[in-house]
């Protein structure tokens, strides 16, 4: 068509040569592809997962039924032994400072002449407890979670003069006497007599019962009984 007829043509004869014209066709797309060892490894992860989810759940349904608790042997005869490896237990450690004095006299002249006078500052200790090894089999009764022990009776395990702050207060000897090398043996003998005594009437040996009784009860406590008597 040329310019004239464009001219004298119609609007419709005008777009008809471009709609007589063929359709351009879309552009092809690429198929999609999805490697088959990236779905394999898809695959075995999650299986993976799935038994390590079902090991979990497992543990722990397991442990909730179990309660998740230690266990221990709480037979008459592990008892006996847990007891036993406390041994000599000490529970009391009693101490203090004893003035006693000592002298030799003769019957028939004064003592400025051939006395022999001792004034001692003892220091001592006692320690009192239970010997636990001589618990016996069947001072332990066990049934289920309960437990009853009889504890040996407590005693003073050491009574002892502490060298090191024991000290001579004052010694007086006659004109005519030498001072007796055994008087302060004596004296020293005679002040552990009455420091234990004081220790004694101080009611050591009930501070010790009642200490081994809060000891062995923890131990038993400790070891997994619900019920425990301890006497």
């Amino acid at each position: 068509m040329d310019r004239d007829d464009c001219l004298d043509a119609t609007p419709q004869d005008r777009i008809q040569p471009y709609m007589d014209a063929a359709p351009i066709p879309p552009a092809p797309t690429a198929p999609s592809r999805f490697p088959l060892g990236t779905l394999i490894l898809g695959i075995l992860l999650g299986c993976v997962l799935l038994v390590g989810f079902a090991y979990i759940m497992r543990g722990r349904v397991v442990g909730f039924l179990m309660g998740n608790r230690t266990s221990f042997d709480i037979s008459s005869p592990a008892v006996v032994d847990k007891i036993r490896q406390l041994s000599r237990l000490e529970t009391v450690d009693y101490s203090m400072d004893k003035i006693v004095g000592g002298e030799r006299q003769n019957a028939y002249l004064p003592d400025f002449l051939v006395g022999d006078k001792l004034l001692l500052v003892a220091h001592g200790e006692v320690i009192a407890g239970v010997d636990l090894g001589q618990l016996k089999a069947g001072d332990v009764y066990v049934k289920g979670d309960a437990v009853k022990v009889l504890l040996p009776p407590p005693e003073l395990l050491t009574t002892r003069i502490d060298n090191g702050r024991t000290r001579i207060y004052s010694r007086t000897t006659g004109l005519f006497a030498n001072a007796d090398p055994n008087l302060e043996s004596e004296v020293r003998l005679t002040a552990e007599q009455q420091i234990t005594q004081a220790a004694l009437s101080d009611g050591i040996l009930d501070k010790a019962k009642q200490n081994a009784h809060t000891s062995v009860t923890a131990l038993l406590y400790g070891l997994g009984f619900h019920t425990v008597d301890v006497q």
